[in-house]
């Protein structure tokens, strides 16, 4: 008898484009949300973008609240929910990168309200799934909690972002090929739970940055476009498979253990592209899908070298030694390398 079931959940709303921010409150009035809004940001994309939602808010009678936040921690996530119990707010908006996004995501998940995610940086596919990152001590967490029930991303200010924030997360969406493999993979030999379907848009939409890397180019909103709407494909992946398997392989373990051993060093999204680099090697050896990968990440100027993240080489040869025990998480990385076998795999792709 067939008895499979799943429940996908999925953003109601995404707006994706030039000026979209300015249809903010319409957007969530779409929603039904009620109540008074508090929104999550830090300094400079309050600067940018958080005023103007508040002052639009405002224009509509509704007060929401600002609450700042300087760094991704988990005392944070406990500050925006003391908070939140203070005002009562009907559901929480994320304003910024990685930090106030995935922040406001796990609050809201602890208050049981509503999200929305507003990115002011194409950094990574965190912006619409239903996972979370944020460094307690010095481990890095990756925890579920609700998809965010609209993504308004305006393209305006993703294209003045920092540039390195773009090519960040450009790499974190390359890295899904990878990703995929080692899903594949666990699938094969672990029987891990496994979706064609999941499996499929991911590997498109890696394909497509890879595809398109040598149009990716500073300063311009059709580039922004095609990024976060690669990082909104990802992002639905892992609600498809329900986990964040579409997205997150050996190269995201590499990446993860780079946090704990050489902790700001470098930019996630260029860890794990660079990661995906060497992992693409085992996978296939010289049957050239790492060189299409370190390709597309050169062209885009994404780090390809221990020398570009700056970070030391023997920190590579180590990370990639022990990164297989980071979680309980099948990959090429298996029951780890011997560390002559990292060595000579970071050498073998020019990484070190």
């Amino acid at each position: 008898m067939f008895d499979k079931s799943s429940w996908i959940r999925l953003p109601r709303n995404v707006l994706v484009g030039h000026g979209v921010l300015d249809r903010t409150v319409d957007a969530i009035e779409e929603l039904h949300l009620h109540g008074q809004p508090l929104i999550v940001t830090s300094p400079t994309p309050r600067a940018v973008a958080a005023d103007r939602i508040a002052e639009d808010f405002a224009a509509e009678g509704v007060d929401p609240v600002i609450i700042e936040i300087e760094a991704a921690s988990r005392d944070s996530v406990e500050r925006v929910i003391e908070r939140a119990r203070t005002v009562d707010p009907g559901y929480l908006i994320g304003v910024g990168g990685g930090k106030p996004i995935d922040i406001a995501k796990l609050a809201a998940a602890d208050l049981h309200r509503g999200f929305v995610s507003i990115p002011t940086a194409a950094s990574h596919d965190g912006i619409v799934s239903g996972r979370a990152s944020v460094p307690d001590g010095d481990v890095r967490h990756s925890v579920a909690a609700d998809p965010p029930l609209a993504v308004i991303a305006d393209t305006t200010i993703l294209a003045e972002a920092p540039w390195e924030l773009t090519t960040a997360g450009s790499a974190d969406i390359i890295s899904n090929y990878t990703a995929v493999a080692d899903w594949r993979l666990a699938h094969r030999l672990k029987g891990a739970p496994f979706s064609q379907y999941a499996a499929a848009l991911s590997e498109m939409t890696a394909e497509m940055l890879v595809d398109t890397a040598d149009s990716v180019l500073p300063g311009l909103e059709e580039s922004a476009w095609v990024v976060v709407k690669a990082l909104v494909s990802s992002g639905v992946a892992m609600s498809i498979a329900g986990s964040s398997r579409p997205a997150s392989g050996a190269e995201h373990l590499f990446s993860h253990r780079l946090d704990q051993i050489a902790p700001g060093a470098a930019l996630h999204g260029h860890q794990v592209g660079v990661g995906s680099i060497m992992m693409a090697y085992l996978h296939g050896g010289d049957r050239g899908m790492w060189r299409n990968i370190r390709a597309a990440l050169e062209s885009i100027d994404a780090p390809t070298t221990a020398a570009e993240l700056g970070i030391d080489p023997e920190d590579i040869i180590e990370a990639l030694a022990t990164a297989h025990d980071i979680r309980d998480r099948y990959t090429i990385l298996g029951d780890g390398l011997e560390r002559s076998a990292a060595r000579e795999l970071a050498q073998e792709t020019g990484v070190i």
